[in-house]
């Protein structure tokens, strides 16, 4: 199973969200695709949501963007299961609701990953 990162680039992502996943326990459980990982070419979101394999789209929200409510405009059209994480503080958009019921705050990197690791055990 894939998991595709979605996210705003208007933070330091490498750092905050790249890394803490890169160095867990789900980066050896699952293919996880950073798009920007090394590179800032645009990556063909619309594409990857519309294949053959359902994949798992988890989404940064505590920075809206509108490429990020696109892509997630996306990924739920096509069917891909969504999950959306915000740092607990955020104000967060209502509209985010209509596209998944998988919604996760956390406090810091490692409340991160606990509660990814638990959510994704039953999706």
């Amino acid at each position: 199973m894939k998991i595709y990162l979605a996210h705003a680039t208007s933070f330091d992502y490498k750092k905050e969200l790249y890394e803490p996943l890169r160095k867990s326990k789900l980066n050896k459980m699952y293919e996880i695709i950073m798009p920007h990982e090394n590179t800032t070419e645009l990556f063909n979101s619309k594409d990857f949501f519309k294949s053959d394999i359902k994949n798992i789209i988890i989404a940064e929200i505590s920075y809206p963007k509108i490429g990020l409510g696109i892509e997630l405009g996306w990924a739920n059209a096509f069917g891909n299961k969504i999950i959306c994480i915000y740092k607990k503080d955020a104000k967060l958009s209502n509209s985010v609701k209509v596209v998944t019921k998988n919604i996760i705050a956390y406090e810091n990197a490692e409340d991160l990953i606990d509660k990814l690791n638990e959510t994704l055990k039953y999706i």
